[in-house]
C-alpha cells in the first residue's frame, strides 16, 4: 500500500499528453492503483492521419478510434482522473511538482504531484510548399514504415535534398512502381546523386510550385517543366518540442531536439519521466515515431515512476 499522502489534493503522478504514450502511462499507473491525473490538450501529432499502421492488432485503425478505446479502458480504473485541458507549466514544488493549467481551464487551481510523465509529443513543420499541408496525413507522409505499404504499385515522390533522401528511396523501392526525388531547387550531395543515378531513380531539381490532390493521389506542379502525378509523397519535416515543459524544467536535450531519457524513461531531472515522440535514448539518432513504440515507452516510464515512488515510500 502507498504511503499516506500529505494532502488529498496531491496526485502520485500527473501525465501530460493524451496520445498513445500518455494513455498507456495512465493505464499502467491506474493498474497499480496510483492516484493519477491525465491532462489531454486534444492536440495530437498523428491527428492528420486517417489510419494508424504497423501496430499489431491495430493496423488500419483510425487514431481517434484508438484514443476513444483507450479512454474507455481508463474509465474502469478509479484512481485515474482524465481532464480535457492543457497544462501551461510544470514547476518543482518541494518534493514534487506543481502543474498549472492553461488559462481557459475553468479557473481550476494548479495540481500537485509527486512525479510527472511528459508525453506531449513533437510538432512537425513542413516545407513551405503550396498545397502540402492539406495533403499531410493522407497523400503526404513522413514514415515509410507507417504509410509506405498503402502506396504499393503506385508512383511515389520523395521531397527533399538532405542525407535522408537515399535511405527513404531505397526503403520504398520494393513498394513503389516508380520513384522520383523532388529537390525543390536544392542540390543533392554528389554521393547521394550517384546512388540515385545508379539505381535509376529520377531526380527533378526544379522548384516545386504547387501540390494538389488528384484522382491518383497528387499532382506535382513545377516552376518549369511538365507536372507529375504520383500516388503519394514522402517528405522530411522538421520537428520540435510541442510543449514548453522541457525548457521550463531545464531537461537535457539531444541533437534531434528530443528530451534525453535513459532506458527507463528517466530524464535529467529526478521525478520527471518522458515518453513518446518527445524523448529517446542517446543511442538512437531520432525518436521512433510510431504509435506502438510510443505506447511501449509510456508503459516503461510509468513502471519506472511507480518504482521510484515505491523506493521513496519504503527506503531500504
Amino acid at each position: 500500500m502507498s504511503a499516506p499522502h500529505p494532502s488529498t489534493s496531491l496526485f502520485d503522478a500527473v501525465v501530460i499528453g493524451g496520445g498513445p504514450a500518455g494513455l498507456q502511462a495512465a493505464l499502467t499507473l491506474g493498474r497499480m492503483h496510483r492516484r493519477t491525473l491525465l491532462l489531454d490538450s486534444g492536440e495530437y501529432r498523428n491527428a492528420p492521419a486517417e489510419h494508424m499502421h504497423n501496430f499489431v492488432t491495430h493496423d488500419g485503425t483510425p487514431p481517434a478510434e484508438f484514443r476513444a478505446a483507450a479512454r474507455a479502458e481508463l474509465a474502469a480504473y478509479a484512481t485515474v482522473t482524465v481532464r480535457e485541458t492543457a497544462a501551461s507549466a510544470v514547476v518543482p514544488d518541494g518534493a514534487g511538482f506543481r502543474v498549472e493549467l492553461a488559462a481557459d481551464a475553468d479557473g481550476a487551481a494548479p495540481f500537485t504531484a509527486r512525479a510527472v510523465v511528459l508525453a506531449t509529443g513533437m510538432r512537425d513543420t513542413l516545407p513551405a510548399i503550396q498545397g502540402l499541408e492539406p495533403l499531410f496525413g493522407t497523400v503526404a507522409a513522413v514514415c515509410p514504415y507507417c504509410h509506405g505499404h498503402e502506396l504499393s504499385g503506385k508512383p511515389v515522390a520523395v521531397l527533399g535534398s538532405g542525407p535522408h533522401v537515399a535511405r527513404v528511396v531505397f526503403l520504398l523501392e520494393r513498394i513503389a512502381s516508380r520513384l522520383t526525388v523532388l529537390t525543390d531547387g536544392a542540390d543533392l550531395e554528389p554521393g547521394i546523386r550517384a546512388q540515385l543515378d545508379g539505381a535509376g531513380v529520377a531526380v527533378r531539381p526544379e522548384p516545386v510550385k504547387e501540390l494538389s490532390r488528384s484522382a491518383a493521389g497528387a499532382t506535382v506542379s513545377f516552376a518549369e517543366g511538365p507536372s507529375d502525378e504520383v500516388g503519394g509523397i514522402f517528405v522530411a519535416a522538421e520537428f520540435a518540442q510541442r510543449a514548453p515543459f522541457a525548457e521550463q524544467l531545464g531537461l537535457d536535450l539531444l541533437p534531434s531536439g528530443a528530451v534525453e531519457i535513459d532506458a527507463m524513461g528517466r530524464t535529467s531531472v529526478p521525478g520527471v519521466f518522458a515518453a513518446g515522440d518527445m524523448a529517446h535514448v542517446a543511442a538512437l539518432p531520432m525518436p521512433m515515431a510510431s504509435v506502438l513504440t510510443a505506447a511501449s515507452s509510456g508503459l516503461v516510464a510509468a513502471a519506472s515512476l511507480d518504482g521510484e515512488l515505491l523506493a521513496r515510500d519504503h527506503p531500504a
